[in-house]
């Protein structure tokens, strides 16, 4: 029976919406459980120093990782091995883990014992905090996930290849679970340190789900010294992209370093907030991103380019609408989001409107952030791997100096009118909503120059994402009036005392909201909307049926 069922979710998937959907529906998994993390923190701690503390840690192996687990990154090795025998395969994967670890290793070694130095740098507020010595040994702790995350991203290569996206997606699943362990069980016990063996625990569970695939595949890695001949092209290859991580790691590093500044619990709201637009983010751009990406370097290997621009416009015209789709609903339902998924214990009600005016403003750019990873995916498809990185410096660059010019304007005027309109100008600390301003509008602003560039190998792109852009504007406007106009009728019959008559007016209003959506997509037309509908009817068909709807589509090339 495990065997049965273990060959069920290895088995492949082929077709690009069929994919994408099942990756969205594990992802959807992984971010409930990444919720269910967030709850846990924001009832044990609230928005407070505590959280604060573990937020800036985490900063900090993410730059580790963007520089140096992905000079090895599955963006340059897939192209590479896709199509390649076993033995070429297993001497590439071997010897790329070897030089992370060396590498990579080394960095970390150096990082973790002058830690204390670097984190009176960022922070200077928080190192004051009693915790810092408990923050310190965090921050060493966490240093060994990029090294396990970085590995898991050469062997998930091959996962991904072989498009058992199933297990693929099950990797974040399983790292969630450890850093709810840790938060749940280590962290009585240890305290903030805790909390990091937990996600360390997670980082192995993480990089121990793809195991199963390479070893049938026969390219287990063992160790191998590098190969200039072999690494060089591989390291040249993945250096736009490990700087460009970087930029984007070094712009959250600052945003987040800027909001340690701003007062107690902003690091934290501002981390909260990200993390409940990272769920649509997730669903509905990676699964998309994730899902193309092979099919994309395949298409291109073969000289394809009309089939690189089918695959690549349907991705994008399906991620504008689902995300205008979402903004609309989001916008609305703010506050009864964050009420039923943060808003109890320690996490008091300022906290839970400042989180809603947060989400907002990163919610409008939902679709762009949701754009960059299939963008970029399609640039280094296209080898055409300086560019991301051009681009998020001018995107990066951009947000630093409007985060700059932000920080010091004048309490009155525009930041003043910002609070006001999303309803929190009483509360104290909401300079930090112009620090999520800085960020989109950099990001508008790279997705904008990734479009230019994309001209030269899918020439038209833009003109096919006009007409998704439209319906969904018009499914927005027809599902946000309609969850509003339940939410007020419903405001009147019941008021909002309790955690259970929140989660039933928000779920009511969503539920008739979604409807709206659909019935404006339907009566406009709408050719995603009918592919949608379609695939997810395929999909809930007989065992029979569905396995013939995981089948590659027509529009989409076999793997050779």
């Amino acid at each position: 029976m495990v065997r049965r069922f273990f060959e069920r979710i290895a088995a492949p998937v082929r077709g690009l919406h069929q994919a994408a959907y099942l990756l969205a529906a594990l992802t959807l998994a992984s971010q409930a459980l990444a919720l269910l993390r967030d709850r846990t923190f924001a009832h044990t701690f609230g928005a407070g120093q505590v959280l604060d503390l573990y937020y800036a840690a985490f900063r900090v192996p993410d730059l580790v990782f963007a520089l140096v687990s992905s000079l090895v990154s599955a963006y340059v090795i897939i192209p590479r091995i896709t199509g390649m025998d076993r033995e070429k395969t297993r001497e590439l994967l071997s010897e790329s883990a070897t030089f992370l670890f060396a590498v990579g290793g080394l960095i970390c070694i150096v990082l973790a014992i002058f830690m204390p130095q670097f984190l009176a740098l960022l922070y200077p507020n928080l190192v004051a905090s009693p915790l810092h010595v408990q923050f310190v040994l965090l921050a060493r702790i966490l240093l060994i996930q990029p090294i396990l995350l970085g590995l898991s991203g050469i062997i998930s290569s091959v996962t991904q290849v072989h498009r058992r996206f199933t297990l693929f997606a099950l990797s974040p699943v399983l790292y969630n679970l450890g850093i709810i362990i840790g938060a749940v069980a280590f962290y009585p016990l240890w305290g903030l340190p805790g909390i990091g063996i937990g996600v360390v625990i997670g980082a192995v569970a993480y990089l121990a789900v793809n195991i199963p695939v390479i070893v049938e595949a026969g390219v287990v890695p063992h160790f191998r010294l590098p190969k200039l001949a072999l690494m060089t092209p591989i390291v040249q290859n993945s250096v736009p992209r490990s700087l460009a991580l970087g930029v984007n790691s070094f712009t959250m590093l600052f945003l987040t370093a800027m909001a340690s500044r701003i007062g107690t619990g902003s690091v934290s709201v501002f981390t909260f907030a990200s993390n409940l637009e990272a769920v649509p983010l997730a669903l509905i751009g990676s699964s998309y991103a994730v899902a193309a990406f092979p099919a994309l370097s395949e298409a291109l290997a073969r000289e394809s380019h009309d089939e690189f621009m089918k695959i690549l416009s349907a991705s994008a015209r399906h991620i504008i609408l689902w995300s205008i789709v979402a903004l609309g609903l989001i916008a609305v339902l703010r506050a009864h989001l964050v009420r039923v998924i943060l808003g109890s214990g320690a996490f008091d009600w300022n906290a839970t409107r400042l989180t809603a005016a947060l989400l907002v403003i990163l919610a409008v750019g939902l679709v762009v952030d949701a754009l960059e990873l299939l963008f970029s995916r399609a640039l280094y498809a296209a080898r055409q791997s300086w560019r991301p990185l051009l681009y998020q410096l001018a995107g990066g660059g951009l947000t630093v100096v409007l985060a700059f010019a932000f920080a010091t304007m004048p309490l009155q005027g525009f930041p003043t009118t910002l609070a006001d309109f999303l309803k929190v100008g009483d509360i104290r600390g909401t300079a930090i909503l112009l620090l999520a301003l800085a960020n989109i509008l950099g990001q508008f602003f790279l997705v904008f120059l990734s479009l230019i560039a994309l001209r030269s190998v899918a020439p038209g792109l833009s003109r096919t994402l006009l007409r998704p852009l439209i319906d969904g504007s018009i499914a927005a406007v027809a599902g946000g009036a309609a969850a509003y106009a339940v939410l007020s009728l419903e405001g009147g019959i019941a008021p909002l005392t309790s955690l259970m008559s929140v989660f039933t007016q928000g779920l009511v209003a969503g539920i008739v909201g979604l409807a709206a959506s659909a019935l404006a997509l339907y009566l406009t037309e709408n050719e995603e909307f009918r592919i949608v509908v379609n695939a997810l009817s395929r999909l809930l068909r007989s065992p029979e049926k569905a396995s013939a709807a995981l089948a590659p589509s027509a529009e989409e090339p076999v793997q050779p």
